[in-house]
C-alpha cells in the first residue's frame, strides 16, 4: 500500500501501490505543464466512506511513497482514464482500473 503525502506537514493519503504509479504518472505530467487542477478519490471504510479533494498546481509539495520496491505495470488505457478525467472541468477524480 503506497501513500501520498501533500503538503506540508503533510496529508497522507493511501492507495494501491499499482494506482498510485498511475496516479504519479498523471499528476506529474499535468503539473510538468504548469496545469493546476482538482485531484477528488473516495475515502476508505475506516476514514469514514466519505470523498476528499485536494487543489493542485505546480508549487504543490508532494511525496510518493511505494511500500513495494518493484515498478507495476503500466496500464495504457487507465492513464488515458485518467488523463481524460484530468483534463477535465471536474478535475482529476481516481477511479479503478477499467
Amino acid at each position: 500500500m503506497g501513500t501520498l503525502l501533500y503538503g506540508n506537514p503533510g496529508v497522507v493519503i493511501t492507495f494501491d501501490d499499482r494506482a498510485l504509479m498511475h496516479l504519479q504518472i498523471v499528476i506529474s505530467t499535468k503539473l510538468r505543464r504548469r496545469e493546476s487542477f482538482v485531484f477528488t478519490w473516495t475515502d476508505s471504510v475506516g476514514e469514514g466512506s466519505g470523498r476528499s479533494a485536494i487543489w493542485l498546481d505546480p508549487t504543490s509539495t508532494l511525496y510518493f511513497r511505494y511500500f513495494g520496491s518493484r515498478i507495476p505495470t503500466i496500464s495504457r488505457e487507465w492513464i488515458e482514464t485518467l488523463m481524460l478525467s484530468a483534463n477535465s472541468t471536474g478535475g482529476l477524480v481516481f477511479i479503478a482500473e477499467p
